[in-house]
């Protein structure tokens, strides 16, 4: 981290301290009195939810066998509330009891006794301190709104003393969450807070004037955190994902009740809804920048059922700072934005002209991506712009960042923009039989003196997709000996097989054979996908290096042979 980047992160820590001193005084034992009372007799609604679970799991955890965030622990006879969690963040998925999905999809008795044991479990282990990762507030918006979605699995057949005492402790939760709302860390956790919050006093009985201000001040919130264009202001694809798979419920609880819905929650949604098709590949999986992992396929087809635009996305999401090109059966979707703000930054990545592929279906030049929850090493590496499908100089990332473990644990590891400014320009070729764009980022240039610049054109039919990256040198540089030696990445998706033949590489996946061209000598390599499912699989990538100084223009292209 530089002289430069330091007053950002100084300010930012600063905050952070205040934030945290605020949240803790609101803590206190003078405070945690007005959390008390007696809680209601009954819910005014059960919402609706559209996360799909997997019993297998429900009867894993039934067994004692707890996997959050990569990591398991075997309960045995004692509570998995009484254990020593083996990292913060399988504590913060454990105490957010999102799992309860996997019950409700067990459908059994079975299955809702073992829900009620956890959650009675929680109530006497955890309950009563209002401190540690389970009162986080992004944690405590997450188990309200579990609590709430599976409200009739918890108490269809429960007993008045656990229905009381679960009344009881959603009242003192969500009081809570009333009172540290505007202490919730910026972004996505504070957004969470006030959907649990609009939920919250939509189910539980409560004054018309309270509802209408819960539901006002997430308007609000969504009017601050989705951009024009629909994106998300981390600049996370799936932000949408995550926020539309809580808003859609909430909708639909305020319609199903009769009352009004803030113009803010109806914008919000028609502006998402979009978006997230926006960054959809060809099969149904979301584009992998900025935090980004493994897609929740049964989420996604849930949420495109609400989707009633008509016709293909927009090319250009410019506030958002992404693009997308689209012709026939394949789609090309790139970053051509700038960093986050630093406070909104903690999983943004080092992408910036970072491009993915995809045709019929088929996942062929990707990113990294993001993995699991819990992978702090692996999250570090998945950031860096040599997980992305883009050029890197001097073995660096276009972005910093603020990489000391003891600002990790409390800042979570910023961004420092690199990039300060993306130059765009559409691209409509000859006879309009390409469409593209090009754009230049000076994420290089304070440090070593280059700017880059990626030209991609598609042709119409989708079956060649022309790239041309040029490193121009903007002064000298006292870094100059660190920038002789560029490398262009071609991050290849598992499913890709590659074989050489002379100066070409022929790319083989699901029935389709694509030829790799370029004009400089490459080599494959190996690369690893952070982004599945069963954890980080690996893979292939094509690596074309240069010096800049000798070489500053490479031209490349992927054509479809059948």
């Amino acid at each position: 981290m530089s002289l430069a980047d330091k007053p950002q992160i100084a300010v930012l820590t600063i905050q952070e301290a205040w934030r945290r001193l605020r949240r803790r005084l609101r803590n206190g034992p003078i405070h945690r009195l007005r959390f008390s009372g007696v809680g209601p007799d009954r819910l005014a609604v059960v919402p609706p939810t559209l996360y799909q679970g997997d019993p297998f799991i429900a009867e894993a955890i039934y067994g004692g066998r707890f996997l959050f965030a990569g990591r398991l622990v075997e309960a045995g006879r004692a509570s998995i509330f009484q254990l020593a969690p083996p990292t913060p963040e399988f504590a913060a998925e454990l105490h957010g009891f999102s799992w309860l999905s996997h019950h409700a999809a067990a459908a059994d008795a079975l299955a809702a006794q073992n829900a009620r044991a956890l959650v009675s479990d929680w109530l006497r282990y955890s309950a009563g301190r209002l401190g540690g990762v389970a009162f986080e507030p992004e944690v405590t918006a997450r188990r309200v709104i579990a609590w709430l979605s599976h409200a009739d699995l918890l108490l269809g057949s429960a007993e008045y003393d656990f229905y009381r005492r679960f009344l009881k402790s959603l009242t003192i939760q969500t009081r809570y969450l009333r009172s540290i709302a505007q202490e919730a860390p910026v972004g996505m956790p504070r957004l969470t807070v006030r959907m649990a919050l609009a939920l919250a006093t939509h189910c539980l009985p409560g004054p018309a004037s309270r509802m209408r201000a819960s539901a006002q001040q997430l308007a609000d919130e969504l009017d601050r955190q989705i951009l024009p264009d629909g994106g998300h202001v981390s600049r996370d694809p799936a932000a949408l994902a995550t926020i539309l798979g809580d808003l859609l419920p909430i909708r639909e609880t305020l319609q199903g009740q009769g009352q009004p819905v803030p113009k803010g929650i109806y914008s919000a949604i028609d502006r998402m809804l979009p978006a997230l098709r926006f960054f959809r590949h060809t099969d149904g999986t979301l584009a992998l920048f900025n935090g980004t992992g493994c897609s929740n396929m049964q989420l996604m087809a849930a949420l495109m059922r609400f989707d009633e635009t008509l016709g293909e996305p927009l090319s250009n999401a410019r506030h958002s700072g992404y693009h997308r090109l689209a012709s026939g059966s394949t789609v090309v979707i790139a970053d051509t934005g700038c960093p986050p703000p630093v406070a909104l930054s903690r999983n943004a990545h080092a992408g910036t002209l970072a491009f993915e592929l995809s045709s019929a279906a088929a996942r062929i030049v990707v990113n990294c991506g993001s993995p699991q929850a819990g992978q702090a090493a692996l999250k570090r590496v998945s950031r860096s712009t040599a997980a992305h499908s883009t050029v890197t100089i001097g073995d660096r990332s276009s972005s910093r960042f603020a990489g000391q473990p003891h600002l990790d644990r409390f800042l979570g590891s910023p961004l420092v923009p690199g990039p300060t400014g993306v130059e765009l320009e559409e691209i409509v070729g000859e006879g309009d039989r390409t469409t593209g764009f090009e754009a230049t980022h000076d994420g290089y240039d304070r440090d070593l003196g280059y700017l880059h610049s990626r030209r991609l054109e598609l042709e119409n039919d989708g079956w060649t997709l022309t790239g041309l990256d040029r490193l121009t040198a903007t002064r000298r540089s006292r870094a100059r000996e660190e920038a002789r030696e560029a490398a262009l990445r071609f991050h290849l998706h598992p499913q890709v097989s590659v074989e050489t033949i002379g100066d070409i590489a022929r790319l083989s996946l699901r029935g389709q054979i694509w030829r790799f061209t370029v004009d400089q000598p490459f080599t494959i390599e190996d690369s690893i996908l952070f982004a599945d499912s069963s954890g980080p699989r690996r893979t292939l990538q094509i690596v074309v290096s240069v010096d800049p100084g000798l070489t500053p223009e490479i031209a490349w292209s992927f054509e479809r042979l059948s």
